[in-house]
């Protein structure tokens, strides 16, 4: 499974990258917002900092206007996805996009029915949003497996990158279920480094070397 992170906080970013982990970066209007800088900014350094995949999200509603920032945005660097929403101008610049060679993440997927027409309009990745659809009392990890089932049965190659991740459990279902990709804030992320077993076994090799006397 690819490990994207969903901040546009540069700092978080790289104590990612230098774990060797990361795989990519997911972006969208109001991460940026969050972070106070300049969006066109803020995407081009992250696009220096990962090697993968960085998605960045237009903010126009219309096919010409998504057209239009879209071009801005893959101008930036080889490793943008342009990120839109599942609507009909979206998949329609979708496939627009992908049938010139750029990667899109089709973005706000809340059913399987979404995901078999951003998968038939070329999406990259399509990314459906489990916390959101948990927060509505549906079980979002579900739709993960129904996704997987109908893109293994049509071959399609659009990547499943599960967003609107809060916990580690929902990393764990995504992954048994054999998604191809997550997208979680860092917090979560570096959730999945703690066992209380693992930081009890360091505790207690570190004073049973201290009692030695010993150095390395």
């Amino acid at each position: 499974m690819k490990f994207f992170v969903d901040t546009a906080e540069i700092a978080e970013i790289r104590e990612l990258q230098d774990t060797g982990l990361l795989d990519g970066v997911t972006t969208n209007p109001s991460l940026v917002k969050k972070s106070g800088r300049d969006f066109l900014e803020v995407v081009k350094e992250i696009a220096g900092v990962v090697k993968g995949p960085v998605s960045a999200e237009v903010v126009a509603t219309d096919y010409d206007g998504m057209m239009r920032e879209a071009e801005v945005l893959r101008n930036i660097a080889d490793n943008i996805a342009v990120k839109v929403p599942l609507t009909i101008d979206g998949l329609k610049t979708c496939k627009s996009l992908t049938s010139e060679g750029t990667m899109v993440n089709v973005t706000l997927c809340f059913s399987a029915n979404q995901a078999l027409l951003a998968a038939k309009a070329g999406a990259s990745f399509i990314s459906p949003f489990v916390g959101r659809l948990d927060d509505i009392s549906q079980p979002g990890i579900e739709l993960i497996a129904d996704i997987r089932l109908i893109y293994d049965n049509y071959d399609f190659a659009t990547e499943i990158l599960v967003a609107s991740v809060r916990n580690p459990i929902h990393i764990l279902e995504a992954a048994k279920i054999g998604a191809d990709a997550m997208t979680a804030p860092a917090a979560v992320i570096k959730q999945l480094f703690k066992h209380p077993l693992t930081d009890n076994g360091i505790a207690a090799f570190l004073k049973d070397w201290e009692a030695t006397g010993q150095k390395i």
